[in-house]
């Protein structure tokens, strides 16, 4: 690529300044002529002192750090990574351009990641909160609903402004999806999150259990397979976001399978939700529904597959730049994080086409600048 130009011998104690020449995508319909970067910040001036210590400069299409908003670093198949795992799961979503991740729930400790300025910023929600028996065993902490506002206060203590419940799940006496709480458990549990500053968001794949979760204050949803009519209504009235995690969703057929033989109702639903999955999406999306861009990585779903997620939106129908914007500009707002402004964290993405407009670019970023360092070229 066009990437490195030394104008004179860097001055070491004060590292290397870097200079990208875009358009730097500041958001979806607003770009910049070029960036510098300056001792781990972005600005949007030019260093005086940047001919005595030296530029590198990287030329293309330069977004802000991707997002995955439901993505599970630390976790392997039968529950917690060890430390050499996670490692590679992070740096797997970091050399793809993920910058950022909420961690949707994960059993493990994972906070020595924050000390590593070479793998991703982490939101966490702490472990996941289940119902008894009506999870994946070894991912959540399993209680009943009597313990579910205490679990919820230790866990809004343990992470970074959000809570995880499990919403529904397999009831093995139903034979089919149901409710994992009851609406009064729901309510106080999440009036507890909030009272906490923690927001609260639930794994939910069928409709029964979506009433009861808006109407407790529930701040997001992860899945949403089940919302449709009054409830998708209500979600946009009351701008509760939707992560679809449309790469996870693509395997309810196996799901529905695996299930069939004890519970044919449970398959059948399976079956007909993943058949609706992309007209769902189309119409949250229509109705004003805050979409945002998860993969839901880790467990038995590889990482740094953030492209795929988007070109999933774009194939339920979101016009190229808005999947774009649920996996970063709008991600990044709604995590709290900054883009491409004075004085922020300087973590860049490069391309060599438009993503904007060539969404499939995304999978083979040309360069990755991370808290200020180029951590990938290509």
């Amino acid at each position: 690529m066009d990437g490195t130009l030394h104008d004179e011998p860097q001055d070491e104690e004060r590292g290397e300044i870097l200079h990208l020449r875009g358009p730097v995508l500041a958001g979806p319909d607003r770009e910049i002529d070029q960036v510098w970067v300056d001792n781990g910040r972005i600005s949007l001036h030019p260093p005086a002192d940047r001919r005595r210590r030296g530029v590198r400069r990287l030329d293309g299409f330069v977004l802000p750090g991707l997002v995955d908003a439901h993505c599970h670093i630390g976790l392997a198949a039968e529950g917690a990574a060890d430390r050499d795992g996670t490692e590679r799961q992070a740096l797997a979503d970091r050399d793809a351009g993920t910058l950022l991740v909420r961690d949707a729930g994960q059993p493990g400790d994972t906070r020595w990641i924050d000390g590593r300025e070479d793998l991703p910023a982490v939101v966490r929600a702490g472990r996941h909160l289940a119902r008894s028996r009506r999870y994946l065993r070894g991912y959540g902490r399993e209680l009943e609903p009597e313990h579910l506002v205490t679990a919820v206060r230790e866990e809004a203590r343990r992470g970074d402004g959000w809570v995880k419940l499990v919403g529904d799940w397999i009831d093995r006496e139903v034979g089919d999806l149901a409710p994992c709480w009851p609406a009064e458990a729901l309510t106080a549990a999440v009036a507890a999150a909030h009272a906490e500053g923690a927001r609260v968001t639930a794994h939910c794949f069928g409709e029964d259990c979506l009433p009861d979760l808006l109407a407790a204050g529930i701040d997001c949803v992860e899945h949403a397979t089940g919302l449709a009519g009054d409830v998708l209504t209500l979600a946009a009235e009351r701008g509760v976001a939707v992560v679809p995690t449309l790469v996870n969703i693509a395997n309810f057929p196996s799901f529905a399978a695996a299930g069939a033989p004890r519970y044919p109702a449970y398959a059948a639903h399976m079956l007909a939700l993943h058949e609706r999955r992309y007209a769902t999406v189309w119409r949250a999306h229509e109705a004003g529904v805050p979409v945002y861009c998860g993969t839901d990585a880790g467990g038995t779903l590889p990482h740094g597959i953030l492209a795929r997620e988007v070109a999933e939106l774009v194939v339920a129908g979101l016009p190229p730049v808005a999947a774009l914007d649920a996996a970063c500009w709008a991600a990044r707002a709604w995590l709290g994080r900054p883009g491409v402004e004075e004085g922020a964290p300087a973590d860049l993405v490069v391309y060599g086409e438009d993503p904007r407009r060539v969404t499939g670019v995304l999978a083979a970023p040309r360069a990755v600048v991370l808290r200020g360092r180029v951590v990938l070229v290509r």
